[in-house]
């Protein structure tokens, strides 16, 4: 039991760590990159909130039994995703470094071990977001939403991944109207 626990304490603080590293280089790497004229007004990311976020998540992977592989990929996925809020809070853009790359890496670890669904599974998805960036010229969902659910669909599978953002896409249908 002790095990366990302590199993847990150590993942979760590596999540934080991983967190943490993608907010501190969101904060570095992106800070003089100038905010889009039409992004809505720059915000402090609440750090201290992903990270404990992302402790939690590493917690509850390590209580399910998830294997060091799927806690390494999910654990720098987290730091992605910070970096991505961050950046996105602070300059109203999803950079195509944090997507792209994640995507591409996805795509061809998919594609090498057989699992060709992972490309569907990236592409279904955004379908109505790249609809939406399209129709409303990226004014409140823009072409990094699309690479960001693009990578969502790739990470979590095709049927998680339109069980979660349908409601993003009707919600961003409304806002847009």
């Amino acid at each position: 039991m002790i095990m366990i626990a302590f199993g847990m304490l150590l993942t979760a603080a590596a999540f934080g760590a991983f967190a943490y590293a993608g907010a501190l280089a969101a904060m570095t790497y992106w800070a003089a990159v100038p905010a889009l004229e039409d992004s809505p007004t720059p915000q402090a990311p609440p750090i201290a909130i992903l990270i404990g976020a992302a402790a939690l998540i590493g917690a509850v992977c390590a209580l399910r039994g998830a294997s060091a592989e799927t806690l390494a990929i999910v654990a720098a996925m987290v730091g992605v995703l910070t970096a991505i809020w961050c950046v996105d809070v602070t300059r109203g853009i999803v950079p195509d470094a944090l997507t792209l790359v994640p995507l591409l890496a996805l795509l061809i670890a998919g594609l090498l071990t057989g699992r060709w669904y992972v490309l569907l599974a990236a592409i279904v998805p955004a379908i109505p977001f790249a609809i939406m960036a399209w129709r409303t010229k990226g004014l409140g969902l823009g072409w990094g939403d699309v690479k960001l659910v693009a990578l969502g669909g790739a990470l979590l599978g095709m049927q998680t991944a339109i069980l979660a953002f349908a409601p993003a896409a009707v919600a961003a249908i409304l806002l847009a109207r």
